[in-house]
């Protein structure tokens, strides 16, 4: 059995698969990540590799590798951002702002968390024979919320379970969401995440 590479050695290999001229909002560059190695602090190296993520779209590989030291290092909610990332780059996915029904009018009366392991099932316009909701099924991300309770709304990300089905969804269509045979949330698209495409 082979040796584990350890995390630091992951995020430079990370670093070395982002494009030339890549930085983040701050002006950090894949050269400020090497540098951490001098420094063993690869927790602002890890930082650092994250925001590039925001900047523009990058690799799946890129996402695995990150993912990979994120789980050697115990960081288990980064880790799964990194394989939602990963994922993303693959198939895409779709960015919106939802609102969950209050307790007192979905299915739903508590919390849920907000990593991805959700997978409700969404109307997005499909219609059976008869003409009823033909439902879709994405999983759920909350961005920047740990949990989301009913009657909360936040920025969401989907990812899409058949992607060839939402192809015709867009930006600022209304998705419902259902749990049950009850609408449990209203979302509006905000964006299309494309996949990577070097």
């Amino acid at each position: 059995m082979g040796r584990m590479t350890d995390a630091f050695t992951l995020l430079l290999q990370a670093a070395d698969l982002l494009p030339d001229g890549v930085r983040t909002a701050e002006g950090g560059t894949a050269e400020d990540v090497r540098d951490c190695g001098w420094r063993h602090d690869w927790e602002f190296a890890f930082d650092l590799l994250l925001a590039m993520g925001r900047a523009r779209s990058l690799p799946p590989p890129y996402w695995g590798l990150l993912a990979d030291a994120a789980g050697q290092v115990g960081r288990e909610r980064t880790a799964r951002w990194c394989d939602w990332r990963r994922g993303e780059a693959e198939r895409g996915g779709v960015r919106a702002e939802l609102v969950l029904a209050g307790a007192d009018a979905g299915w739903r009366t508590t919390p849920f968390a907000g990593d991805g392991r959700l997978r409700p099932m969404w109307d997005i316009g499909l219609r059976t024979a008869t003409g009823e909701p033909s439902l879709a099924v994405a999983a759920l991300w909350v961005e920047d919320e740990p949990f989301l309770a009913p009657g909360g709304a936040a920025a969401v990300r989907l990812a899409p379970l058949t992607p060839e089905l939402w192809q015709g969804v867009a930006v600022g269509d209304r998705l419902a969401l259902y749990e049950s045979a009850v609408p449990g949330g209203s979302a509006r698209v905000l964006g299309i995440v494309a996949s990577f495409r070097a």
